[in-house]
């Protein structure tokens, strides 16, 4: 079987990458099965850059510490893309304002900036993933969903920027729909399906 090693931290997206890849027929790893690595500095000018440069942070600390050269190292970047904001936070959505920074405090600023601006503010989530084996990168997508700010924060649901993220077809924050609902249009289920699509072909063997 196929081991996956899912280079991310953050438990909200390990669940919903999980819940993606739960019907396809390998054996998911995560960085709790490596020995302690410190997180890579996120350089890069675009989610993509991003996501190859995490990955291959990660596949350098899985080579040292696991013995299998098909291991593949799956890596995303994402993040919200605000028009009238001249796309930000973009690639620094994690780090917005401060690392620390809460998203209440996040949401506020949003909301101050575009105090000037005519509604609707349009946006999207983008996300960015690569998967790379020994030390090369073997697979490249991205997903996006296409939305508006919302007027105000809305919903208990999902984690991030969700709640101020309106997706037109549903009328609601993605923060106020179901999981399922969210993962069937977000971007991050649109990367980890492709992955999920290129992981069943005999190609992702090569």
């Amino acid at each position: 079987m196929k081991r996956v090693l899912l280079a991310t931290t953050n438990r909200d997206k390990l669940r919903e990458i999980r819940s993606i890849l739960s019907d396809t027929p390998v054996a998911l790893l995560t960085l709790a099965d490596l020995p302690a690595v410190d997180e890579p500095e996120e350089t890069g000018a675009t989610f993509a850059e991003n996501a190859r440069l995490k990955a291959m942070h990660y596949a350098d600390a899985a080579a040292r510490a696991i013995d299998d050269p098909s291991l593949l190292i799956v890596a995303e970047d994402s993040g919200l893309v605000v028009d009238a904001l001249d796309g930000e936070p973009g690639v620094r959505s994690a780090r917005f304002l401060r690392p620390d920074a809460s998203y209440a405090e996040r949401f506020a600023e949003i909301y101050r900036r575009l105090a000037s601006s005519s509604r609707p503010w349009t946006a999207r989530f983008i996300c960015a993933l690569a998967a790379v084996r020994g030390g090369n990168v073997v697979f490249e997508t991205m997903g996006t969903i296409e939305g508006e700010i919302s007027a105000e924060p809305r919903g208990v649901h999902g984690f991030g920027y969700d709640p101020i993220f309106l997706y037109p077809p549903y009328g609601r924050t993605l923060a106020d729909v179901s999981d399922e609902e969210k993962l069937r249009v977000a971007h991050r289920g649109h990367a980890f399906r492709n992955l999920r699509q290129w992981l069943a072909t005999t190609n992702a063997d090569n």
